[in-house]
Order: structure tokens, then C-alpha cells, then sequence
């Protein structure tokens, strides 16, 4: 894949990430699953958390899960939703690809930001 059809694809993924974090509910919905880490949680949980029905967040779920951002995997009866790390990560890393006009950049573990900025 050459350069240009690389960046094209890259801004692609971007967008759709940022569309579905572009809704209040969805947003909340994500930032739940990352703080539930790895052992994720059911609709029934995340309705719980969130005031809302298990049915009003499937439409939600879905989209999130068309973007990449979250997973699902079969348990039984249940599903269980987790954020996505790696997609996350990424996205956060082509967001600041260019930090520091280019240069290394110095991530502070404490602040989660850039120090050299």
C-alpha cells in the first residue's frame, strides 16, 4: 500500500472512530468499558451504570462496535463488551502522530501528556 492510500485508510478509521465517540450516550458507553478493563460488562450492566434499557443501548453498542472501538464475545447467555485497547490506542496515536512538530515526544506516566509541549 503506498503512502497516500495508507494515510487515506488511517483518516478513514479516524473518522469513524470520532463519529461513534460523537454522541453523548456512546461516549459514556465507552468510557465505561474502558474503566471495566478487561472483564468488560453485559448490556444489562452498562443500562444499570448508565440509567438506561438494555434494548435503547443496542443501537449504541452496535455503532460502537462498527467503529472498532469496542468488542463482543459470547458468554453463555450473555453478551460482555470491552473497549478495545489496541483500537484506542491507535487512535490516540494517529491523533498525535505529529506531536512536537515531529520530534520525541516525552509522555509523563503521571499527567498522561506530553512534557516536551
Amino acid at each position: 500500500m503506498d503512502q497516500a492510500t495508507e494515510t487515506t485508510a488511517d483518516e478513514a478509521l479516524t473518522l469513524k472512530a470520532l463519529t461513534a465517540l460523537a454522541q453523548a450516550q456512546r461516549l459514556r458507553i465507552f468510557k465505561a468499558l474502558v474503566v471495566a478493563g478487561q472483564d468488560g460488562l453485559t448490556p444489562g450492566v452498562l443500562a444499570e451504570q448508565l440509567g438506561s434499557t438494555p434494548s435503547g443501548l443496542s443501537f449504541h453498542l452496535k455503532e460502537l462496535a462498527h467503529s472498532g472501538l469496542i468488542d463482543s464475545e459470547q458468554r453463555g447467555r450473555n453478551l460482555i463488551y470491552r473497549a478495545n485497547f489496541a483500537r484506542m490506542n491507535g487512535l490516540l496515536a494517529y491523533l498525535t502522530e505529529h506531536c512536537c512538530q515531529g520530534a520525541s515526544c516525552e509522555v509523563s506516566p503521571t499527567a498522561g501528556a506530553c512534557t516536551s509541549c
